[in-house]
């Protein structure tokens, strides 16, 4: 039995940030989740083992007292968090950061005053937490129907938004009915890329297995639109929860078997069944395991004897099989012990069962020639992502080797970025995608520059679902300039004005920070893809106290930071300055500020006026000489 195991299967982003941000929690005392964390009763009970508690209902808030309560991936109404706050709760936010995006959708398009739609199950705790958000009461869309019967005034301004695993197809069914309905509509496709792609993969995989399993809890969304989908593709389609519910009698005639899971599902589950079917798998191979061989067959024997010329393997046939120095490499030279050694197993292609003495002539470097075309090949098909170490650095590119076979990476296709050596890149692990196959004309092309788009993108993406202005985020200093420096904040970079870098004045970027200098910035705003940053918390606005500090009659100490005609400007402290007209210098007439002062000097004067609103202090120095009778 062939068994095909989707690349999708299990945990999606947002689940797992959420588990793994409850299993770290759980070392604390009373800490809670706002409703099972996830649609999986495993996950959930190995949970309330390490003593995390599922609260139903917001009226128990107030009987806790004190711990911490974790809002679930699926999200809450706007009105959840000030009620933790009110109980005086610590919150743990684990909503996946793609719902978050739906819930900001949701709150400015009905701010803005259109009418929403959310297309989902109304009894999902996701929609039920969307449906929180909205500032007017939304209407919810599960089916045809539902979608046919909203009726709404005629030029009606509605926004349209999806449950994040709703089927894709199904999504674009709806919006079309509800298109015609001559409503001036925004459509926002909030389906997970996560969910469509696992619902893409699990149709594919259904259409071409005997058998499909589905695996995920009972009350979980996602697993059962899974399941849906690929009982529409294989009838013989079954749901389980656990290894515990197959029946490995159902399998019993299967040739090939497809494994799924949904999104709540995790690893080791998932695992513990793929496992109980290779080992049906395996029982029914070893039936068939003493087959009469024939010419072009690939068999694995195990090594009984290697000489210099030749290696002998024991294929469970009545002769042995033979593989001589010209049939394992081109190298003619080669000493066969130093490459194989007793004991071994390997793979090899029958080219004679008898070659004349009784025995089975192998060769072993074709069939590796015949896989490394073949697993290119597939790769090339299915758009698989490969990974292997570059072999060689040429003029033009990268030479690596997959299974014997070697693939040529253009210099333009090794990186996103214009790349002026490429002897960095020698002995390293590179991912690539095949994008051209032609092994008549030796010619197989890898791209190494899509994968890193697509990563930039997918970062990118993940980036904007979970930042907002005025959040403080880590960055790490990319380059600087003359005007500012751009911070790398893992998936877009945001820039850090001159303007932006301190309450005070900053003459030059590159004294104040360096490459590769980790920073937390505050993103003042974001525009599109641009995201300005700053340096000046507000809770750091050196005027909050400088009112008390620099009181009117208070002597203070500063140094001279610019002048004009009519005065200079003192500063008192970063971002705060000050002004000292030419009038208040000395008794004696001064015709500029320049003819007794200097920048950076440091200078002493009393403060005559302070206009907090305006942010204007005026000093004197003057007034520090006034004679004894004046006072």
């Amino acid at each position: 039995m062939e068994i095909n195991l989707a690349k999708t299967a299990g945990f999606c982003f947002g689940v797992r940030r959420a588990v793994d941000r409850v299993y770290e929690e759980a070392v604390r005392e009373n800490v809670f989740t706002f409703g099972p964390i996830i649609h999986n009763e495993e996950v959930v009970a190995d949970l309330e083992r390490q003593g995390v508690k599922v609260i139903e209902d917001e009226s128990e808030f107030a009987g806790i007292g004190e711990g911490t309560v974790i809002i679930r991936s699926h999200g809450v109404p706007r009105r959840i968090y000030q009620e933790i706050e009110d109980a005086g709760l610590t919150l743990v936010d684990a909503t996946c950061p793609f719902v978050r995006k739906i819930h900001r959708i949701v709150d400015e398009e009905t701010a803005a005053g259109r009418h929403m739609i959310i297309i989902g199950n109304n009894h999902h705790p996701e929609v039920e937490g969307i449906m929180g958000w909205c500032h007017t009461p939304p209407l919810v869309v599960e089916d045809q129907a539902q979608a046919e019967a909203v009726s709404l005034p005629q030029g009606s301004r509605i926004s349209v938004v999806s449950q994040t695993t709703f089927n894709y197809k199904k999504f674009q069914y709806l919006v079309e009915i509800l298109s015609k309905k001559g409503y001036d509509i925004n459509v926002f496709n909030t389906i997970c890329n996560a969910t469509e792609e696992r619902q893409k993969e699990a149709a594919a995989l259904a259409a071409q297995s005997d058998a499909m399993i589905v695996i995920g809890g009972r009350h979980s969304s996602n697993t059962q639109k899974l399941y849906e989908i690929c009982k529409k593709e294989c009838s013989n389609t079954f749901y389980i929860q656990t290894v515990q519910d197959l029946n490995r009698e159902d399998f019993r005639n299967i040739e090939k078997l497809g494994i799924t899971a949904g999104a709540s599902t995790p690893n080791n589950i998932i695992k513990e069944v793929h496992e109980s079917m290779a080992e049906m798998s395996f029982d029914q191979m070893l039936d068939e395991s003493f087959k009469t061989i024939r010419n072009g067959e690939v068999v694995t024997g195990t090594i009984i004897d290697v000489k210099e010329d030749e290696i002998i393997l024991n294929i469970g046939y009545k002769a042995d099989g033979i593989i001589s120095r010209q049939e394992y490499s081109n190298n003619q030279n080669l000493d066969l012990t130093t490459v194989a050694n007793v004991g071994d197993e390997m793979e090899a292609k029958v080219l004679k069962v008898n070659d004349g003495e009784g025995q089975v002539l192998l060769t072993y470097k074709r069939l590796k020639a015949e896989k490394g075309n073949k697993r290119l090949e597939e790769a090339f098909n299915n758009h698989e992502v490969l990974t292997a170490t570059v072999a060689k650095v040429l003029d033009g590119g990268l030479s690596v080797v997959v299974e014997e076979t070697r693939v040529f990476i253009p210099a333009s296709l090794v990186s996103d970025t214009y790349e002026k050596n490429l002897k960095k890149y020698d002995g390293q692990e590179i991912q690539f995608v095949i994008t051209e196959f032609n092994p008549r004309k030796r010619r197989i092309i890898g791209d190494r520059k899509q994968l890193l788009i697509a990563d930039k993108k997918a970062k990118q993406e993940a980036l904007f679902a979970r930042i907002e202005p005025g959040m403080t985020v880590e960055g790490t200093v990319k380059n600087v300039t003359d005007f500012g420096a751009f911070i790398d904040l893992g998936g877009a970079d945001g820039l850090l004005h001159i303007s932006e870098m301190s309450w005070g004045r900053v003459e030059n970027p590159k004294k104040v920070f360096t490459v590769g200098q980790t920073l937390d910035v505050l993103i003042k705003d974001i525009q599109g893809e641009k995201i300005a940053l700053s340096l000046k918390f507000p809770e750091s606005n050196p005027w909050l106290n400088a009112e008390e500090k620099y009181a009117v009659g208070n002597v203070v100490t500063g140094k001279v930071a610019r002048m004009t005609d009519f005065g200079a400007f003192i500063e008192l402290e970063p971002g705060v300055d000050a002004l000292l007209h030419v009038s208040q210098i000395a008794r004696e007439h001064i015709e500029k500020p320049a003819d007794v002062l200097k920048v950076a000097q440091e200078v002493t004067a009393k403060v005559v006026d302070f206009k907090k609103d305006d942010h204007k202090i005026s000093l004197s120095i003057k007034a520090l000489d006034v004679p004894a009778q004046e006072e």
